[in-house]
């Protein structure tokens, strides 16, 4: 089954906070791989979206289920665009 994985989810709040890290990760890598302002503008929004994400991640979920890795991911994610804007500046662009 191809998306199998997917199919068990149930767009909680939770997986909507997942898929919001998810995105922000692949702009972190953008921003690492080509530093310069417009990658490291496209992070900065996606990281506004994924705390906002995973504030509320703990509305949807049970027992407070996948809101610890969530919030853990968006603390690494938050590292590593903070690498990405030292690259920036260090490049002046």
């Amino acid at each position: 089954m191809k998306h199998y994985e997917s199919s068990l989810r149930t767009n909680s709040t939770v997986d909507q906070a997942q898929d919001a890290v998810t995105k922000l990760h692949n702009s972190v890598n953008q921003a690492l791989s080509h530093p310069n302002d417009q990658t490291l503008t496209q992070a900065e929004n996606s990281l506004q979206h994924a705390e906002e994400a995973v504030s509320h991640a703990p509305e949807g979920s049970v027992g407070g289920h996948g809101v610890d890795l969530t919030e853990d991911r968006l603390a690494d994610e938050k590292k590593r665009l903070a690498l990405a804007e030292a690259a920036n500046s260090k490049t002046g662009q």
